[in-house]
């Protein structure tokens, strides 16, 4: 049997809060004009635009991607943090979308498809390398498949053969 070997993990790009925090601070620079020309009360409500941008930050910051030879696992949550696993075997599909704004930065988004119940969808966003973890993850979905001698069957019009299947009876 072989042992389970982690090989890759990341996090989102912070490049994904790019909006929120330009809003943020376009709205912190709106209170801090407001207060030169009232009282310098109206800095209170810096904390507002301040605090989102910290959440936004530590939402993304705690975001944890992990690859194994085995298993997908997603680390989310940045006071209550929960994991979810999705073992390689159960991945259907895998597609890469590369969005210009994120092309720019060298980044992209890796979009999987899996038979998992709980997590029937997953994107890996804002990853570097993204053709090299998806080349990794495709190679070991494959060795595990062989592995394990599972395949994934797919059904489609599952409900129109059964209609025929009425019709026989």
């Amino acid at each position: 049997m072989t042992t389970e070997t982690s090989l890759w993990s990341g996090s989102p790009s912070q490049f994904t809060n790019f909006k929120p925090f330009l809003i943020g601070l376009v709205v912190s620079a709106a209170i801090i004009t407001a207060a030169c020309f009232t009282s310098y009360y109206a800095l209170y409500a810096l904390i507002l635009p301040l605090g989102w941008i910290l959440w936004r930050y530590l939402l993304v910051r705690c975001l944890r991607y992990e690859l194994t030879s085995e298993r997908i696992r997603l680390r989310t949550g940045v006071f209550n943090q929960q994991v979810n696993e999705i073992e390689l075997y159960r991945i259907k599909d895998t597609s890469i979308q590369l969005p210009f704004l994120l092309r720019i930065v060298k980044l992209g988004t890796l979009a999987l498809v899996t038979s998992d119940r709980s997590l029937p969808e997953l994107e890996l966003k804002a990853i570097c390398n993204v053709d090299e973890v998806r080349d990794m993850l495709r190679q070991n979905v494959e060795r595990l498949r062989d592995i394990k001698r599972v395949r994934e069957v797919d059904f489609e019009g599952a409900d129109d053969d059964l209609d025929g299947l009425d019709s026989l009876q």
